[in-house]
C-alpha cells in the first residue's frame, strides 16, 4: 500500500511507464527505418551518377556517323595590283646616302600620285641604314667603306592597265629595285561565300550517295570544318636604271585569273 501510494504521489503508475516505453521503442524503430531508406536512396543516387559519368563526352563516339570532304572553287580576274618599289643608296657618309635616298623616294611618291594613286594606297614598309665594309685579303680585318640606305614603298594599283606605266615612272624617278608584284582580288568575301556554298552542296550530295549505297539514312550535321585558300603567285620583276626608263620600254603585264577555293569537312549522323 505504501509503494502504490508512493508511485501515485509521483505520477509513475506502472501502466503509464509501460506506455512510454512502447512509444519510445516505436519512435526509435521509425527513425532507424528512415535512416535506412535514406541510406539506400543515397547509394542508388550515387550509383546512377557514376553510370552517367561514364558516358559524359562519349555521345559523339558511340553515335554512328559518316564524314565527307569536298572543295568549291571560284575563278576571278584580278582587280588589284600590289608592288614594292625600292631605293638603295650608297655613299661615304650617312648624310650623303640619306640625302640621295630621300630625294629619289620623294620623286617616286610624287610620280605615283601623278598616276592617280591615292595616299591610302602608298605605304612605306621599311627604312634601313647599314654600314658597308671592305675586307683585307686575308679577311682578318674589315674597313668601313661607307653606308647604305634602303627604303621600300608598297604601292596598290587599282587600275591594272596602269601597272606597266607605274613601273616605268618608278624607275624613271629613281627606283632601282622593283619586286613582289601581286595581282589579286580586292574583295574576296563574296567569292569565298560562293566557293563555300559549292563545297557544302557537293559534300551533302556525296553524303546522300554514300548513305544510299550503305543502306542507312542521313541525319543531322555533327561537326563542320572549313579551310579557305586563295593563292597568289608574286611576279619577281627586276629592273635596273640602265634598262627600264632608258629605252627598255613599258612592260606588258597580263592579269590572267585567280583561283579562290574553300574546302569543307562535314560529319553527319547516320541511323
Amino acid at each position: 500500500m505504501h509503494k502504490d501510494h508512493h508511485n501515485k504521489e509521483h505520477g509513475q503508475h506502472p501502466h503509464m511507464c509501460g506506455c512510454k516505453k512502447k512509444i519510445l521503442l516505436t519512435l526509435a524503430s521509425v527513425l532507424i527505418l528512415l535512416l535506412f531508406v535514406l541510406s539506400i536512396s543515397s547509394i542508388v543516387g550515387i550509383s546512377n551518377k557514376v553510370k552517367e559519368g561514364r558516358y559524359i563526352g562519349q555521345s559523339n563516339e558511340i553515335r554512328n556517323s559518316i564524314s565527307v570532304s569536298e572543295t568549291g572553287e571560284v575563278f576571278a580576274v584580278p582587280d588589284l595590283g600590289i608592288i614594292t618599289l625600292s631605293v638603295i643608296s650608297e655613299a661615304k657618309t650617312v648624310a650623303s646616302a640619306m640625302s640621295d635616298n630621300t630625294e629619289n623616294m620623294n620623286s617616286i611618291i610624287q610620280a605615283m600620285k601623278d598616276q592617280g594613286i591615292e595616299d591610302k594606297d602608298l605605304k612605306t614598309t621599311s627604312f634601313n641604314v647599314n654600314p658597308r665594309y671592305n675586307y683585307t685579303e686575308n679577311y682578318r680585318e674589315r674597313i668601313l667603306a661607307g653606308y647604305e640606305v634602303s627604303q621600300n614603298l608598297q604601292v596598290k594599283i587599282r587600275d591594272l592597265d596602269k601597272v606597266g606605266d607605274v613601273i616605268q615612272r618608278a624607275t624613271d624617278s629613281g627606283a632601282n629595285d622593283i619586286s613582289q608584284l601581286q595581282l589579286t582580288v580586292d574583295n574576296k568575301d563574296e567569292l569565298k561565300e560562293e566557293a563555300r556554298k559549292q563545297a557544302i552542296e557537293k559534300a551533302k550530295a556525296k553524303a546522300k550517295e554514300l548513305t544510299s549505297q550503305l543502306g542507312v539514312k542521313l541525319g543531322k550535321v555533327i561537326t563542320f570544318n572549313e579551310n579557305t585558300s586563295s593563292p597568289y603567285y608574286p611576279m619577281m620583276f627586276e629592273a635596273s636604271m640602265d634598262s627600264v626608263g632608258k629605252g627598255g620600254g613599258v612592260p606588258d603585264i597580263q592579269a590572267g585569273e585567280n583561283k579562290i577555293s574553300v574546302s569543307v569537312n562535314v560529319t553527319y549522323e547516320i541511323y
